[in-house]
């Protein structure tokens, strides 16, 4: 992949941190700026380092898939995107502030999950690891700095349409692959 897919790759990964912590900045009065740091800091250091698993497992298995890498890595991007997309048009669930350690490491896995697989796409598609993972962490806290100011000023945005967006930019990527 190139530096503008792993950007895009970024932004895509980004949207899940953009949307919970969008959701926090929505409750939160006090220590703002303290808390969002705290927030954007998790999420970009569970996005960036989470591909490093992904591209690890991925590396174990590399000399027997590499001749069908293309497919696997359209058939995760795929399913990424086909998941972003239902994700968005699912109920969400009630807001609660997260702050403390263990609910900031919880939502800081959760929304990780997606770059985890993804760190097998780097790797299949022959990509720079630390490029890769600086580049998406720091999209990724960027995303959750404007998640949660956004939240935090206004309270209409259409999380559905950020998520079936990020879905969107994945199937391209999947596309992308095979073309």
């Amino acid at each position: 992949m190139n530096l503008i897919d792993i950007i895009l790759l970024g932004i895509a990964l980004g949207i899940d941190c953009f949307l919970a912590s969008f959701s926090q900045g929505l409750i939160f009065e006090k220590r703002r700026t303290i808390n969002s740091l705290k927030l954007a800091a998790v999420m970009g250091f569970f996005q960036g380092t989470m591909p490093i698993i992904g591209y690890i497992g991925a590396d174990t298995l590399f000399e027997y898939i590499y001749t069908i890498s293309k497919w696997i890595v359209f058939a995760i991007f795929i399913a990424l995107g086909i998941k972003f997309i239902l994700e968005s048009f699912a109920p969400k669930k009630e807001l609660i502030q997260c702050i403390g350690i263990k609910c900031l490491i919880g939502l800081g896995i959760g929304t990780s999950i997606d770059a985890l697989v993804s760190g097998a796409t780097l790797r299949l598609t022959h990509s720079n690891l630390i490029i890769s993972c600086l580049i998406i962490g720091f999209v990724s806290f960027v995303m959750s700095l404007i998640g949660f100011w956004g939240g935090n000023r206004i309270k209409n945005i259409c999380p559905k349409c950020l998520e079936s967006i990020g879905g969107i930019i994945l199937i391209v990527l999947a596309i992308k692959t095979i073309l």
